[in-house]
């Protein structure tokens, strides 16, 4: 893959794992940030870390720009709208945008074991509806935690649901989220189901607190 993938909130502890686990399975990684400078120092680090990876960084818009196929954005709720609406021209045409928000609590002063109930029914319809036309986007990587996907030492094993309106854009994208050793890609349905898989991450939030622990999603009875 001659093709950076561009992560948006790649400075964020999810997007910052992400980039790791993915630069280590052989995938060039652009950060991208509001800032920069921010996003380049990122990047230094996770050189540092992944000696073996490719890192650059950038403000966030250069990012997007940067991937030919793949974005992903890894931002809190309150900031997916303003993210997609400042990145202008940036994504276009035949780009996949992989989602990862969640719309929690914190967004509007809330707990993070509250789900919000966007007007469009989930945050991947937001962004759906907020993206230009040709731009698809596929949401995954919920049920992830960061704090896991930073520590290269922990073997994953777990899945992560993606949803979509067209197999041809999950294809891609379960290949691509496969690379990263341990994870399991499962084809969850259509983009309306991300408003279900969206609301695991609170659930699992609270089982985290209740039982001290970083717990993930693994589906049994599947080949």
């Amino acid at each position: 893959m001659s093709s950076p993938v561009a992560i948006l909130g790649g400075t964020g502890q999810l997007g910052f794992g992400l980039a790791l686990r993915l630069g280590r399975a052989g995938v060039p990684i652009v950060l991208g940030s509001r800032d920069a400078g921010r996003a380049r120092e990122a990047a230094e680090r996770a050189a540092g870390l992944v000696p073996e990876g490719t890192f650059s960084g950038d403000e966030n818009a250069a990012a997007a720009a940067a991937a030919e196929r793949f974005v992903v954005l890894a931002v809190p709720f309150a900031s997916q709208a303003p993210t997609l609406k400042g990145l202008g021209e940036a994504l276009t045409e035949g780009q996949i945008l992989i989602d990862a928000t969640v719309p929690l609590g914190p967004a509007v002063g809330g707990k993070p074991t509250h789900l919000l109930q966007p007007w469009h029914g989930s945050a991947a319809q937001q962004a759906q509806a907020l993206v230009p036309k040709g731009v698809r986007v596929v949401s995954g990587l919920h049920t992830l935690a960061a704090s896991l996907l930073e520590d290269l030492d922990h073997d994953l094993d777990q899945d992560t649901l993606i949803c979509g309106d067209r197999k041809a854009d999950k294809e891609p994208v379960a290949e691509l989220l496969g690379r990263i050793e341990g994870l399991r890609v499962l084809d969850a349905g259509r983009l309306e189901q991300s408003r279900i898989v969206e609301g695991l991450t609170p659930l699992l939030i609270g089982l985290n607190i209740r039982y001290k622990t970083h717990a993930g999603l693994r589906i049994t009875g599947l080949a």
